[in-house]
């Protein structure tokens, strides 16, 4: 999708200005401006261009990251709407049926960001079935 941080926050930023003036916009940037109007704690940060391509989030802060809540978003519906993994699509329908939209894919992020966060730390690539092993737990309960 993007190639490295600043290329995604610039996407984010340009989106949003794009949106709040009233330009056309591509479906992608569609997605993020959908995407960061749910989410109105970020907009001040978005409307300062500056600000946001330089800040820093780092863990100890105690600060998400709102690019990559965002991103997470982004990756959860995409994931969602082409069924990829298979299951996901109907894990996504009965959460949000349950919770609604932002709950359940705020949810469901927590085992996305497990399933990358596992993989990073042993250098693979993500286990795809105990990615959806987690979201299927998430139904069940």
């Amino acid at each position: 999708m993007f190639g490295n941080r600043d290329q995604l926050r610039e996407q984010f930023v340009q989106a949003w200005e794009k949106g709040r003036s009233g330009q056309p916009l591509e479906p992608l940037e569609a997605a993020l401006v959908d995407l960061i109007r749910e989410h109105p704690e970020y907009h001040a940060l978005l409307d300062d261009r500056e600000r946001a391509l330089g800040a820093e989030f780092p863990p100890e802060s105690g600060q998400s990251n709102p690019f990559l809540h965002l991103a997470m978003h982004l990756s959860i519906r995409e994931q969602a709407g082409t069924d990829r993994p298979p299951g996901i699509r109907a894990i996504h329908q009965r959460l949000s049926a349950r919770h609604g939209v932002m709950e359940a894919e705020h949810r469901m992020i927590e085992c996305l960001g497990r399933s990358l966060w596992e993989a990073q730390r042993a250098g693979t690539q993500p286990d795809e079935a105990a990615y959806l092993e987690c979201l299927q737990r998430l139904v069940k309960t």
